[in-house]
């Protein structure tokens, strides 16, 4: 398959492109067959993984099946060598356990490594040998290949989960909802495996349609995007589209910090979105009064009554403030011109008006054409940005108290922020993007609409080649001989319009994602959004700007929420956008945390909702986690040094609340020891965790016991918990170590 592509997209290569149609083609085969080799390229590791033998062995067709990574041919293009783990015949190798086996009678694992075979376990299912007392006889497969992929050390790149899929998770993964799936689970439960193999089972089952619109996966970080980034490619797709909130406005690049009380207020849509709308309409003011503009000798009255009316016809539009500037500039010039026809060709003897319609037609066309009159109308219907109107609503305090009547000046001066040149976004945070959203809706700024508008120029750009090419025409020399002027070519010859125009265009060929990476304006086909607890009304409004379908999946844990501008309510978030049309799944194993210490993260959740059932941990690996007591002032010191002195196999990671993230980052990372701020280390896993004063996270925010949760559940294999102040009374029972 490898060599077949690569001949054919060297083919490719060679072949000339005379004709836009053939450099289209051209393009268009060199896209698929190097996405094919990278599909190739990253799925091959472990590619054939597992073995499904049939209970009627008499059968010659599918009594063995083999499941991969992707399906492959023979070189007859009918036998099937092997099934792509998407197919529905590959579903028993996910479902079949020995109380249903789902015609299995024996089940294979494959581990490999390039073309070597390393491990063969196989699972008889039909032998009749069923323990009722053990809960894991009926609901995990795979138990071999499972519990040696949850012991095996992290790397910091999250690994697929496709060998090891269990019952309730592959349910989820080939969900058949075409609405919106939350899928709600507890820490260690998979959420983010299985909202990633349900992207790639999507573009398996619905190929042709998010092909071309694409998928878009939302992550809380950048961390936890490189975190993931290898597991889509690694099941043979390449064109999802992986962001951030803060990532989703195109030439935004939002690193920039906010604290949780502002973030809190930027996330709130009851209290930005009138705000908003009300710094969009200060900026179309009405003129002082006495204002004049000159023309043609004469001043013309610019009153608040001309810009009144102008004001009320490009607002009936009901057209975004920017796709509504024509209007207004059209209905004030209207009202000059009327003024300036009144003044010139009233009657001395009645004052009737004696200039004709085309009169008033000229002069309106003369005050079109005169910059500086135009210029003086537009200052009270300015062209606006997103980006300067949110950075005049927090650097010029005059302007935010007018926008925001009603509120405190404390909540007002949490918006307070140094202006910066348009090209600087550094400070731009997250919950800014949402915002910046929000008024390109209201401004129309790159919309469809707008798209539309460019469209104009686009035809205004093949008119102007048709003139240059009416020009050569004209100039056709006239007086050559009758028989030569038939071999003379000229331009006009060989060319139209609108390919004179389009040779004026630079061309790009870009991949799906890249198309919408650029393009506030696109629509996906489908959403996945992770961590979806943590999201502000204000980030779903802009969400589902990019999902008018609603088709979406939603992973998330309400009892883990840490922001204070997210929800511990999946109705109250979605109600607003799809009402009751959504549909709730649940995922109950706990693969990761082991039992000795989800018994002690499992008491904080029953703080956080007593309603919510824990779920239920697969394992135990007798490592008890440790509370190790630190001098005053010097927890991060001795939380490094626990660390370091334990040399423990695998990833290790300390987590410190965000208030401590700058002394975070200034602190040492000796012997390849992570030190995060727990918002950086949400959705990550890690084989060692050091939590640093529990006592802190929790006063660091009003939800600081679910952030405490959240930290403790991280570990695959061992806690420790360093602490200078008193632990919390749930963890005062920790064992202690020194």
């Amino acid at each position: 398959m490898r060599a077949t592509a690569n001949r054919r997209l060297s083919e490719t290569l060679l072949e000339s492109a005379g004709t836009p149609q053939a450099l289209s083609e051209r393009e268009s085969y060199e896209r698929h067959y190097t996405q094919m080799l990278s599909r190739i390229d990253a799925a091959e590791h472990n590619l054939y993984f597992g073995r499904l033998d049939m209970s009627d062995a008499d059968s010659e067709d599918g009594s063995v099946q083999r499941i991969g990574r992707m399906g492959i041919l023979d070189d007859d293009q009918v036998t099937t060598l092997l099934l792509d783990w998407r197919a529905p015949l590959s579903r028993p190798f996910y479902l079949a356990t020995p109380a249903s086996p789902e015609g299995v009678e024996r089940r294979r694992h494959l581990r490999t490594r390039t073309r070597a075979v390393r491990s063969v376990s196989d699972e008889l299912l039909l032998s009749g040998e069923i323990d009722a007392a053990d809960p894991h006889d009926v609901s995990v497969v795979n138990e071999t290949a499972l519990v040696a992929a949850l012991n095996a050390a992290r790397t910091g790149e999250m690994t697929d989960i496709v060998e090891t899929i269990q019952r309730e998770q592959d349910e989820i993964i080939r969900y058949p909802h075409r609405g919106v799936l939350v899928v709600q689970g507890g820490p260690g439960t998979g959420k983010t495996a299985v909202a990633l193999h349900r992207a790639a089972y999507l573009l398996y089952t619905h190929r042709e349609i998010l092909s071309r619109s694409g998928v878009l996966i939302i992550g809380p970080n950048e961390t936890f995007l490189d975190y993931i980034a290898q597991v889509l490619p690694s099941l043979g797709e390449t064109g999802v589209l992986l962001s951030t909130i803060g990532g989703l406005f195109p030439g935004i690049s939002a690193h920039g910090r906010d604290s949780r009380a502002a973030a809190e207020i930027k996330g709130d849509a009851e209290r930005m979105l009138p705000v908003l709308r009300a710094a969009v309409r200060a900026r179309e003011p009405l003129p002082p009064r006495g204002l004049t503009v000159d023309f043609d000798g004469y001043r013309l009255p610019l009153d608040a009554e001309t810009v009144k009316k102008a004001r009320t016809a490009a607002r009936s539009t009901r057209r975004p403030h920017n796709l509504a500037q024509r209007t207004f500039l059209r209905a004030a010039l209207d009202e000059l011109a009327a003024h300036h026809a009144a003044h010139l060709g009233s009657s001395p003897l009645d004052g009737s008006q004696l200039l004709t319609a085309g009169d008033l037609a000229d002069i309106r066309t003369e005050l079109e054409s005169d910059d500086a009159v135009v210029r003086s109308v537009l200052e009270f219907w300015p062209s606006l940005t997103p980006q300067d109107l949110l950075r005049d609503l927090y650097s010029d305090s005059t302007f935010r108290r007018k926008v925001t009547r009603g509120w405190t000046d404390e909540d007002r001066a949490r918006l307070q922020r140094e202006a910066r040149p348009l090209h600087e976004d550094a400070d731009m945070s997250p919950a800014d993007v949402p915002l910046l959203d929000e008024l390109a809706e209201l401004i129309g700024y790159r919309t469809d609409e707008a798209q539309r508008e460019q469209q104009v120029q686009w035809r205004r750009r093949i008119a102007e080649a048709q003139d240059a090419l009416d020009i050569l025409t004209g100039s056709a020399p006239q007086d050559l001989e009758d028989e030569m002027d038939p071999e003379l070519l000229m331009a006009y010859d060989l060319i139209d319009a609108e390919q004179l125009a389009e040779r004026q265009e630079v061309t790009e060929y870009r991949t799906t994602a890249e198309r919408a990476y650029s393009d506030r304006s696109w629509t996906f086909g489908h959403v996945i959004v992770d961590e979806a607890q943590e999201l502000s009304t204000m980030a779903w409004r802009m969400i589902m700007r990019r999902i008018p379908n609603r088709w979406m999946t939603i992973i998330g844990d309400t009892a883990q929420t840490g922001d204070p501008a997210g929800t511990t309510s999946w109705e109250r978030v979605l109600a607003p956008h799809v009402a009751d049309r959504w549909r709730l799944r649940e995922l109950t194993v706990n693969y990761r945390t082991p039992a000795e210490i989800t018994q002690y993260a499992n008491r904080l959740l029953t703080q956080i909702d007593p309603q919510q059932t824990p779920p239920e941990s697969l394992r135990s690996n007798g490592i008890e986690p440790i509370a190790v007591h630190a001098p005053a002032g010097e927890a991060l010191a001795t939380a490094l040094a626990v660390a370091g002195d334990g040399h423990w196999p695998g990833l290790t990671a300390v987590l410190v609340a965000d208030t401590a993230a700058e002394e975070a980052r200034a602190a040492d990372d000796p012997e390849g020891i992570r030190v995060l701020p727990l918002t950086a280390a949400k959705g990550l896993e890690f084989d060692n965790v050091v939590v640093v004063e529990p006592a802190e996270l929790i006063d660091s925010s009003s939800r600081g016991v679910s952030d405490l949760y959240v930290a403790m559940t991280r570990a695959t294999q061992r806690l420790a918990v360093v602490h200078a102040e008193a632990l919390p009374a749930d963890l005062e029972d920790l064992p202690t170590a020194h």
